[in-house]
């Protein structure tokens, strides 16, 4: 990814492009969010025209809203709220995104040293995978959700996040094992 000296090892390496990539895909989340929020830094132009984080979360609730109205609940959608007619509804923050936990997968996936084209297609199906399983969750918090914890002080946020990282390591462990050779270590 990034050229680092042919001294060091391929693990060390690999170890400095995650860090590097997350940096820059978190990072950017984090600014772009900062230009796109009146106050401070605002930028009218990149809000009103180029605000993907904006268009992210309409996605996130257009989504939810559809798969609950297909399976018969009324729902009612705000630019940053959703409701169910009878059930509870959440408001949804940027931290719900999952920007923070797809710019580590993303960093992961392209630092390791294995063939682009498996990369890509590991990237493409991760990144679908969390926000279908973000879907869910927010289907489940639109119908149940109940302001305390739930589980040994956890609140749906909690148990999502361990829910997913247990998911995401699965499904790396399962990635990393395809395709090698006996006692190969790509890194």
């Amino acid at each position: 990814m990034f050229n680092i000296s042919q001294h060091t090892t391929p693990s060390f390496r690999f170890l400095i492009n995650l860090a590097l990539l997350f940096c820059i895909f978190y990072g950017f989340n984090l600014g772009y969010i900062g230009l796109t929020t009146p106050g401070g830094l605002y930028s009218p132009l990149l809000d009103q025209h180029l605000n993907y984080i904006k268009a992210w979360r309409h996605l996130c609730l257009f989504s939810t809203a559809k798969v609950l109205e297909l399976t018969g609940y009324m729902t009612y959608t705000t630019e940053t709220t959703l409701k169910v007619q009878g059930h509870a509804g959440f408001r949804l923050v940027y931290s719900c995104l999952g920007y923070g936990i797809m710019s580590f997968f993303a960093a992961f996936t392209l630092a390791f040293p294995k063939p682009l084209r498996s990369r890509l297609i590991f990237l493409f199906t991760g990144l679908i995978a969390i926000q279908l399983l973000n879907t869910l969750r927010f289907i489940y918090i639109a119908l149940f959700y109940k302001p305390k914890p739930v589980l040994f002080f956890a609140d749906h946020h909690d148990i999502f996040n361990y829910t997913l990282y247990s998911l995401l390591l699965v499904m790396i462990y399962c990635w990393l094992n395809t395709g090698n050779k006996q006692g190969h270590n790509p890194i």
